[in-house]
């Protein structure tokens, strides 16, 4: 695949000024193994015509965030602006690291986690002091594509990471309206009862490919291994870490 051939023209001016300037941000790109093979806009890596056409995959992280005893995770439903999956429930976090130096890191997943620390307070204003790097957990790598509209959507190599601050019940948080339409903390019943409503016609609620794909084949067994060990920590099982689950 050539970098070089990869189309961008297509016209924003019908979209939100500020989600057009995010389009400029530089994605790492990357092959089926999840090897770093260049860079692109995120413009140029959401477009479905280079999904499709060019197989172009990035890089990308979602953060699973928990309450301190583990009993609820933070959701948000993305702002109305967005470009790709607007109004759509989803993890308390999902985006890319940049192709920057501090987040080009691979050793220990430390560019992943430093992405995820810059997006929490970007899109929720959580304090990095509130998620401290070594708070964050890497539990596995999906791969998965999946169309927003016609003309855009996602093809993700998406690292999962855990979270859950100890130092309050519930993190400090201040959302900005441009990408959080909601948020809302779920137990495992009232995320049940969601997804449910997510594939229900007319409901209302839209939910995240990606979300949805983690929660039916990972997250509650996940979540259920957390409560169990007592350890957000102890949740990553080597076998898994080391796979990427093509889903």
């Amino acid at each position: 695949m050539s970098l070089n051939t990869i189309a961008v023209d297509v016209d924003l001016s019908q979209y939100d000024d500020e989600q057009v300037k995010l389009m400029e941000e530089m994605c790492i790109v990357v092959d089926n193994d999840d090897k770093r093979i260049g860079a692109n806009t995120k413009k140029a890596c959401h477009l479905m015509t280079n999904i499709k056409d060019h197989n172009l995959l990035h890089r990308a992280f979602s953060v699973f965030l928990f309450s301190a005893d583990g009993s609820k995770l933070l959701l948000q439903q993305r702002a109305t602006e967005k470009i790709t999956f607007p109004d759509a429930w989803t993890n308390t976090c999902c985006s890319h690291p940049l192709n920057v130096a501090d987040e080009l890191v691979e050793k220990d997943n430390l560019g992943v986690r430093t992405a995820a620390q810059r997006k929490l307070f970007h899109e929720l204003g959580i304090e990095a002091k509130d998620v401290p790097l070594d708070g964050f957990h890497f539990l596995t790598r999906i791969h998965y594509l999946a169309p927003s509209n016609e003309t855009w959507g996602e093809h993700e190599i998406d690292y999962i990471l855990f979270s859950r601050p100890q130092h309050k019940d519930y993190i400090d948080m201040n959302p900005s309206p441009n990408e959080v339409r909601d948020v809302r903390w779920v137990t495992r019943d009232e995320l049940r009862v969601l997804l449910e409503k997510g594939v229900t016609p007319n409901s209302g609620i839209i939910v995240t490919p990606w979300f949805k794909l983690i929660c039916d084949n990972f997250l509650f067994s996940w979540w259920d291994r957390m409560l169990t060990e007592g350890d957000v920590a102890k949740v990553a099982k080597t076998e898994e870490a080391e796979k990427i689950y093509r889903l």
